[in-house]
């Protein structure tokens, strides 16, 4: 037997607002629903995972999942949630966003055909590229009123900033979305954050007022940090699913560090662990709670699902290396991307080729060659490796006098560790 979708999302903690009568409905039959994905930007980050989960348990409920990716709605900007207007993109620029988002999409929804609920990806901009003004104000301008629009909190919010029309008619735009999959898909519910509640409802009053049709609204919690910080925000700015903008390795620590308090609830919404899967693994981490077991499962199994299972055995090679007993081939195993990524902010020093070939000994190049950024002197170099505090690439130094022959990382780096925590890059030019 199917699961009940409100049901899950209910114990899961991410159900907001839904319309009378939603739950019902999707007990008759198998419906369809959507939720939109604007591409303002080449990947998605993990603020929006809220909604790609919400998809991803309404197809595994059984019902049928509608991805839109608003080509069209991407060149207006929704100012729901905003306190600026957004800059608008060039249509070439949108084009490319949108071919990113649906490789992402991919990953977590089922979009092969031959199953009744198989996902589908639409793009509103093709229902909206020969949608002429003149007739938009007619088939749907006509329909809501101003004071309707005016009442949404969206407007609201905004009037004091300044809102221009381009936004102001976003509802209507959104709403039309929901009024084109009503009547060509037989969409009948959209989702989205809680803050996308005035939008949705707009779109269920136009396909009431448009062809007397019931369509129904279902939002999310937005996700708030414990701690009051924002979800998905590091001070590098958003955490993303492209691995290029995020690599696997700081998307794993990101989930790895967060708080207890919001491992309780992140581990609900973000895998598809089952209750009892989630109480057994709670028991235990209650149990021990340094062993982090919460974080640590859930890091695992978002970073394999945004990722790859390779993706996620690096990741944890590369915290070893920072935090634990690795050895150098652990390092060598590391691309060049992941390499930087884990030692991002640590002190780097450019030096030549030559220079480090002349080295007369390790003592000489941590200290004279490295124009003192790991030892200000040689007297300390030496003192240092005589007591077994230093390691080159992992391999700690004995004899102060050694040559440097070392290998180079990605033949161009050399990792210089001094104490337990201090780390150095040296980079070979």
């Amino acid at each position: 037997m199917k699961k009940n979708f409100v049901e899950e999302l209910r114990w899961r903690g991410m159900l907001h607002d839904i319309m009378p009568g939603t739950e019902e409905m999707m007990k008759k039959e198998m419906a369809s629903g959507y939720i939109g994905f604007d591409p303002t930007a080449d990947s998605l980050h993990i603020g929006h995972l809220v909604q790609i989960m919400t998809l991803l348990q309404f197809q595994q409920c059984g019902h049928k999942p509608y991805a839109l990716v608003g080509g069209a709605t991407g060149m207006v900007g929704d100012p729901s949630g905003k306190s600026a207007e957004r800059n608008l993109l060039s249509e070439d620029a949108l084009r490319h966003n949108e071919s990113c988002v649906k490789k992402q999409l991919e990953k977590f929804l089922d979009f092969s055909s031959g199953t009744a609920n198989s996902a589908e990806m639409v793009n509103n901009y093709d229902w909206f590229k020969e949608f002429t003004f003149l007739d938009f104000i007619r088939e749907v301008g006509k329909h809501i009123t101003i004071n309707y629009m005016m009442a949404k909190d969206s407007v609201q919010k905004r009037l004091e900033t300044g809102l221009s029309f381009t936004e102001f008619t976003y509802q209507l735009v959104q709403g039309y979305d929901f009024y084109w999959l009503y009547k060509n898909k037989n969409c009948k519910l959209q989702m989205g954050g809680s803050d996308q509640w005035g939008n949705i409802v707009t779109g269920t009053e136009l396909i009431r007022r448009k062809v007397d049709g019931e369509a129904y609204a279902l939002t999310t919690q937005l996700i708030k940090k414990a701690d009051g910080t924002k979800f998905g925000k590091t001070e590098g700015g958003n955490v993303w699913l492209d691995p290029k903008k995020t690599s696997p390795y700081k998307f794993y620590q990101y989930w790895l560090n967060i708080s207890d308090e919001d491992a309780i609830n992140f581990i609900k919404i973000f895998t598809q662990f089952s209750k009892e899967e989630i109480e057994a693994l709670l028991v235990e981490h209650n149990k021990a709670p340094h062993q982090r077991a919460l974080q640590t499962s859930l890091a695992k199994d978002i970073t394999i699902r945004v990722h790859s299972l390779a993706d996620y055995e690096i990741a944890i090679k590369a915290s070893s290396i920072l935090f634990g007993n690795s050895v150098t081939d652990d390092l060598q195993s590391l691309d060049e991307d992941t390499l930087l990524s884990v030692f991002e902010g640590v002190p780097q020093v450019t030096v030549s080729r030559s220079a480090i070939a002349s080295s007369t000994s390790v003592t000489d190049l941590l200290s004279e060659v490295t124009k003192s950024t790991i030892f200000p002197s040689k007297g300390e170099a030496r003192k240092m490796i005589q007591g077994g505090g230093v390691s080159i690439n992992k391999i700690k130094l004995s004899d102060p006098n050694q040559k440097p022959e070392f290998e180079l990382l990605q033949n161009k780096y050399l990792l210089a560790q001094k104490g337990k925590k201090n780390y150095y890059l040296i980079i070979a030019e």
